[in-house]
């Protein structure tokens, strides 16, 4: 897959017990970007963080929480994301989302090796 060097990076702030359809909501969002063919996406779990209710969600011992920071990022075309954007908007009850054009650097995955 080829990505143009001037890219898109959606980035999706939601909470680990965030759920759609009976299922973790950063799960169903990377599906839904795979299904609709989109370059790629990676889930980043926060240590730390808080959001709009201003409450802090830690992983520090005295006070464990279970719905840490979840982050999705996603870079590819404009159009592409364009596509995804209103499942995003549908999916996403609380959370943030961002959308920034970004530089693409590389894009490449290992060609399969040849048995000798």
């Amino acid at each position: 897959m080829k990505l143009p060097q001037q890219g898109y990076l959606l980035r999706i702030f939601v909470g680990e017990s965030d759920s759609w359809k009976g299922r973790p909501l950063y799960e169903a969002i990377v599906s839904k970007a795979r299904e609709l063919r989109l370059a790629g996406a990676t889930v980043l779990r926060g240590p730390m963080g808080f959001g709009a209710h201003s409450r802090v969600h830690t992983t520090k011992l005295l006070r464990l929480s279970e719905d840490l920071p979840m982050v999705i990022e996603i870079v590819d075309s404009r159009e592409q994301i364009d596509r995804l954007l209103p499942h995003i908007d549908e999916m996403v009850r609380e959370g943030l989302v961002t959308l920034e054009k970004v530089e693409v650097i590389t894009y490449r995955a290992n060609e399969p090796r040849e048995d000798p």
